[in-house]
C-alpha cells in the first residue's frame, strides 16, 4: 500500500501533518511533507484525532471541460486551451464533512476529479520540468451550483460556496497513468461517472506548466484537473463517493446549510 499523507486535528486542537498507518494511527511529521517534514516520535491513536482536508492550499486552481465527453455533455467543444477558474480556499472541506446545499441554489451538481498537490514554488515552469513540481495526488469533488453558473455567466459564485471543494482523504505520491475514476451516489452499485484519468485533454504536467505561466503556484496549492462525463444533481441527504484507483475514496453527505 502506498504511503498516505494526512492532515489531522488532535483532541487538544493542534494541527498536524502525518503518515497514516494501516491501523489508522498517525505518525506525526514535524512539518508539511512537501516542506521536508520528517517523522517524529509522536503517534496519534485512531480515536484521538479528526481527519482534515490533506492540505490547506492558498488557492485551488480548477480546470473546466478537460474531458471531451464532459465538454460534449455540456453542449460545447473541447476548449482550445485549458479553461481555468479558481475556487477559494474556504471552499475546501474534509472527507466525511457535510456539503452544505446553499439556499440560493436550485441545482447543485457533483463533479468527481483528480487533484494535484504542488510541492515546490512554480513560476514559468517548462512542461518537461513540471512533473518534478507535483508532490502528490488526492481526490476532489468540484461541487457546482449549476443554475447559478448558467445565470451568472461566470463561475465564481457557483463554484465558491463554503464546502464546495471536498478534498482528501489523504495524499499519495505516485499514481498510474491509467488510474480509474468512479463516482457513486447513495451506495448504488453502478457509478454515475467512470473514466480513466488518461482521458484528460490536458495532462497534469501540462496544466502545472500552463498555470505557472499565469500565476505562481505555492507549495500545498491544489489543481483540480477536470471531471469526466456523468455530472448530475445532488439533493439534501445524498451521499456522494468519488473513488480513484491507487488513492482511495472521498465520501461526503449533502446537508441543508445551517
Amino acid at each position: 500500500m502506498a504511503q498516505r499523507y494526512v492532515r489531522v486535528q488532535s483532541q487538544s486542537g493542534q494541527l498536524h501533518y502525518g503518515l497514516l498507518r494501516p491501523d489508522r494511527s498517525v505518525q506525526v511529521l514535524d512539518a508539511p511533507p512537501w516542506l521536508q517534514g520528517q517523522p517524529t516520535e509522536v503517534e496519534l491513536l485512531p480515536s484521538s484525532y479528526d481527519l482534515l482536508a490533506p492540505c490547506a492550499p492558498s488557492k485551488v486552481v480548477a480546470v473546466g471541460k478537460n474531458y471531451a465527453n464532459h465538454a460534449a455533455e455540456m453542449g460545447t467543444d473541447t476548449p482550445p486551451e485549458p479553461l481555468l477558474f479558481i475556487k477559494p480556499s474556504t471552499a475546501v472541506t474534509a472527507a466525511g464533512a457535510p456539503i452544505y446545499y446553499p439556499p440560493q441554489a436550485t441545482q447543485v451538481d457533483y463533479e468527481g476529479e483528480l487533484a494535484v498537490v504542488i510541492g515546490d514554488r512554480c513560476a514559468h515552469v517548462a512542461p518537461e520540468a513540471a512533473r518534478a513540481k507535483i508532490w502528490g495526488y488526492t481526490i476532489a469533488n468540484d461541487v457546482t451550483a449549476r443554475d447559478l453558473q448558467k445565470r451568472d455567466g461566470q463561475w465564481t459564485r457557483a463554484k465558491g460556496f463554503d464546502t464546495f471543494c471536498p478534498l482528501g482523504p489523504w495524499i499519495v505520491r505516485e499514481l498510474s497513468a491509467g488510474a480509474l475514476l468512479h463516482t457513486f451516489l447513495n451506495n448504488q452499485a453502478t457509478p454515475v461517472q467512470a473514466a480513466s484519468i488518461e482521458e484528460m485533454t490536458y495532462s497534469p504536467d501540462y496544466l502545472v506548466s500552463y498555470i505557472s505561466e499565469i500565476m505562481t503556484l505555492l507549495p500545498g496549492d491544489v489543481i483540480l484537473t477536470g471531471t469526466p462525463a456523468g455530472v448530475g444533481p445532488l439533493t439534501v441527504g445524498d451521499q456522494v463517493r468519488v473513488e480513484i484507483e491507487g488513492i482511495g475514496a472521498l465520501e461526503n453527505t449533502v446537508a441543508r446549510r445551517p
